[in-house]
């Protein structure tokens, strides 16, 4: 320290704070964000101005990037090289930049990530474009600055005619905040700029029908509107990106074809990602990838295995791949020195204001020449007028400067004019050069004029922006490159899994599973049957039941608790194998079993859950109808569906339009029918009222049919034994009578089969047409496939004909109908082996038992509606978890 110098002590906590607060400001200001008005960071400004310094204009050659990094280092910016040619190699990046500000030449890199060559190698020049943004930077348009050595200035902000902004965004990081602003279309920011012009009350709502969404350079699809309408109304916003996809058939393989992938994805990465997930099998259904992009364009191809769903798989890939990103948009730019979050209305309105301000500077500098101009023609022409007093009066004069005064004496000239007037060559004082002054003047002062309206009405400046503008677009807009696709969403686990047709079956020890439809064949009735599922000893099937994929279930226990799930969420398994415990995937207590199982649509549709009713049925006889908007709120440990009295347990469940006709069928062997709407709705924890009238203590409901009053004329009923017999029954006859007679609801029924000890008793009823076919699956594990069209239509009291083969005292577990699907006919045997068509008749022949029309039926008796007031606990309605 020299003498005479004083230390200042200062707090090393304050002087940093001070210090970081100005680097912070120095960066956020003068580096990472770029200016509202102009759309450019510095480092881009300077680039571009430079290359106008050096006259490398989309007119001339292009000029070695070395020339144009070294011209802007040393004038303007004073960092390293690095950071001046990345910004200048961006602005020639077709994949980075929506609209190119700089034409390159030479290798400026790769969608693959691939790095330019040393600037050294590469040329460039400004594309015609970039000259719109420099125009009229010559007319005092925008305020200059000295450069950090105060020898040379630079401009602060560009002139722009171009919304720079909006049509190619800009991404930055600076401290403390960061800008992440997505590219649009040059032709629908300027059409909403011009919206804008003509009301500038427009909300961001209306200002959205003409800029619809960002256009990104690499083209794809915005899947979703939400986030863009969020972005565009605040300023921030999450926008989905989609790769541009087809399918096609390449050598007989089913393949994906991609040609445009998300913004700011680099190409070889995702697939070099893609092959690894891949190979680590979390992507099934991928046999190879090729990467087939050339000059041509880009062309991704991924072949399918043969089994492989292609939707299934492309939306796998969606979701665990970079074919589907998101971009996340933080509109920050520098608004009058100071970071703001801008809006869409906000960016128009500072592009508009900033125009207002150029071309109002850009006027009165043109106005000021043009005064500057006519005012030296006036004395040109005063001059030209009196051509023979002013040629003697210089003759005379001694000097330019004494000739000059004589002029401005006599004249009353300025001298700006009496300089003129000296320097005037002999040629123009030729008579057709004086009408060229006198014509000159006469344009000038209609400049003048002009360029005063100007200044003095904003409406013609803002008809001279809007003209302007409407020539950007006219010579610069261009189709949009990225698609909308308005209805699109986040990827969920459903768009992963094909919407199939599955089996799900529960076995009596309460094991569950899912299988492909396709995986069981028909047969004709008679046959043994074939393998269907693998049980542990004692261990059987009890119910199954035919839904897709993505259907919501419904597992309602004999408790009466209800659980939810969707149909994908049960475990896949083949036929042969056990499944996976219910207790294991639903939280039921270890004494309860799933008795009933319903398929419906959206629970959050109100329309459909407030159309649509539960219908429940316990052993005893016991009825209740709920709304579904009572049990459209899943929970994880279920809620309760009816309350269960002692002894009884919960059978069946079914889904109605409210307008249906309910048939019960008992072991004995008695049904009763009647109408939906003689059971008034009940809360979801009611117990319900009566529904038949048993026989005896031992006789039990076994089943439940709704039918639409609508299928009524066209609906059958099939019933089935324990011993394998069955028959299918119209519910209306020939001549219109109804076979089921409707009664009131609690009656003791009608006869539907005549039950014998060689039948067994009544264990299935189902409502069957011929489109549908039956599956029969006995308690030892053996399943049968059968048309329903194959089994004729018999009369109510009979005893039906045999439909499947038991060995031993094994006797059917399960009886449900299934779409008949387009699989040929196959009978398989014991071992697995195929049966020949001309073989089917020599499987044990049918018993058929005939028609005992003259049977008389002494319980057919007239039923009526008993007191059911006792049978109606219905219990507090509340959503109270059982």
């Amino acid at each position: 320290m020299s003498e005479g110098e004083k230390l200042i002590p200062i707090n090393i906590e304050d002087e940093m704070k001070t210090a970081y607060i100005d680097y912070s400001m120095s960066v956020i200001v003068s580096r990472a964000l770029p200016d509202v008005r102009d759309g450019l960071k510095p480092v881009h400004r300077r680039v571009l101005f430079g290359m106008h310094d050096l006259g490398v204009n989309s007119r001339s050659a292009h000029k070695k990037s070395a020339r144009i990094v070294g011209e802007v280092l040393g004038k303007y910016h004073p960092h390293g090289d690095t950071s001046v040619y990345d910004a200048m190699v961006r602005m020639a990046q077709e994949w980075s930049m929506r609209y190119l500000l700089i034409d390159g030449q030479g290798n400026f890199g790769s969608v693959d990530g691939d790095s330019p060559a040393a600037m050294r190698y590469t040329e460039a020049r400004m594309r015609k474009i970039s000259e719109e943004i420099l125009a009229d930077i010559d007319k005092e348009t925008v305020d200059f600055k000295l450069n950090f050595d105060d020898t040379l200035e630079e401009p602060t902000v560009m002139p722009t005619r171009v919304p720079t902004l909006l049509i190619n965004g800009a991404t930055g990081i600076a401290v403390g905040m960061a800008t992440n602003m997505p590219p649009h279309n040059l032709t629908e920011v300027i059409n909403g700029t011009l919206a804008f012009m003509d009301n500038n009350d427009i909300e961001v709502d209306e200002l959205m029908t003409h800029i619809k969404a960002p256009d990104f350079p690499t083209g794809g699809i915005i899947y979703g509107y939400e986030g863009v309408r969020e972005a565009f109304k605040t300023g921030r916003g999450r926008i989905v990106m989609r790769a541009k996809v087809g399918f096609e058939e390449v050598d007989g393989r089913e393949c994906i074809i991609v040609t445009e992938i998300p913004y700011q994805v680099n190409k070889a990465d995702m697939i070099k990602r893609t092959a690894d997930l891949v190979n680590d099998k979390k992507i099934d259904g991928i046999a190879n990838i090729r990467d087939e992009s050339d000059r041509n364009g880009m062309r991704i191809v991924y072949i399918l295995k043969r089994d492989a769903t292609p939707n299934v798989v492309l939306n796998t890939l969606y979701k665990f791949t970079q074919l589907q990103s998101s971009f996340s948009v933080n509109n920050i730019a520098i608004v009058k020195g100071r970071p703001q979050m801008l809006n869409l209305k906000d960016l128009i309105h500072y592009f508009i204001e900033h125009r207002h301000d150029v071309v109002t500077r850009r006027t009165q500098f043109e106005l000021k020449k043009a005064e500057a101009r006519a005012h030296i023609l006036e004395g040109l022409i005063i001059a030209s007028d009196n051509i023979d007093e002013v040629i003697a009066l210089i003759k005379a004069s001694k000097s330019t400067e004494e000739a000059r005064e004589k002029l401005i004496e006599r004249f009353k000239l300025s001298d700006i004019q009496s300089r003129a007037i000296v320097e005037m060559r002999l040629r123009q004082l030729t008579g057709l050069e004086q009408d060229k002054l006198r014509t000159e003047y006469d344009e000038i002062m209609k400049l003048i004029e002009h360029l005063k309206a100007l200044l003095a009405d904003v409406n013609l400046r803002i008809a001279l922006i809007k003209e302007e503008l409407t020539e950007i677009r006219d010579k610069y807009g261009d189709e949009r490159r990225s698609q909308i696709e308005y209805s699109g969403g986040d990827v969920s686990i459903e768009d992963l899994i094909a919407d199939e047709n599955v089996v799900i079956t529960i076995s009596h020890a309460g094991y569950i599973k899912r299988t492909n439809l396709t995986e069981y064949k028909t047969q004709n009735r008679g046959g043994v049957g074939q393998k269907s599922a693998g049980t542990r000893d004692q261990d059987f099937l009890e119910h199954m039941f035919v839904a897709t994929n993505h259907q919501y279930m419904m597992f309602f226990t004999q408790k009466g608790k209800c659980f939810w799930m969707r149909v994908y969420e049960i475990p896949e398994g083949s036929k042969t194998a056990k499944g996976r415990a219910i207790q294991n995937l639903v939280n039921i207590e270890s004494d309860d079993k799933v008795k009933a199982f319903i398929c419906t649509q959206d629970l959050k549709d109100q329309d459909y859950i407030k159309s649509h009713n539960l219908i429940m049925v316990t052993k005893k006889g016991q009825v209740k109808k709920t709304s579904l908007e009572k049990y459209s709120k899943p929970r994880v440990n279920g809620v309760a569906a009816i309350t269960i009295k002692e002894g009884d347990e919960l059978l069946e469940a079914k889904l109605t339009n409210g307008e249906s006709q309910i048939i019960l069928a008992v072991k004995s062997g008695k049904l009763v029918r009647f109408e939906e709407t003689k059971t008034r709705p009940m809360g979801r924890t009611a117990s319900g009222v009566r529904g038949i009238t048993l026989k005896d203590d031992t006789d039990e409901v076994i089943g439940m049919v709704t039918v639409d009053k609508e299928n009524i004329n066209d609906s059958q009923i099939l019933v089935v034994t324990e011993n394998g017999y069955g028959k299918r029954t119209k519910l209306v006859d020939e001549d219109g009578e109804d076979v089921y007679r409707i009664t009131n609801r609690g009656g003791k029924g009608v006869k539907t089969l005549n039950i014998t000890e060689k039948t067994g008793k009544l264990i299935s009823i189902n409502a069957v047409t011929d489109a549908d076919d039956l599956m029969i699956i006995n308690k030892s594990g053996l399943t049968i496939r059968m048309a329903i069209e194959d089994l004729r239509v018999m009369g109510r009291a009979t005893q039906g004909v045999k439909l499947i083969n038991l060995k031993g005292k094994d006797s059917i577990a399960a009886v449900t109908k299934v779409m008949k699907d387009d699989v040929a006919e196959v009978v398989v045997d014991e071992d697995g082996n195929i049966i020949e068509s001309d073989a089917i008749e020599r499987v044990k022949p049918v018993l058929e038992v005939l028609e005992d029309e003259g049977v008389e039926e002494d319980d057919d008796e007239d039923e009526t509606e008993e007191n059911d007031a006792e049978d109606e606990t219905e219990e507090d309605d509340s959503d109270d978890e059982a």
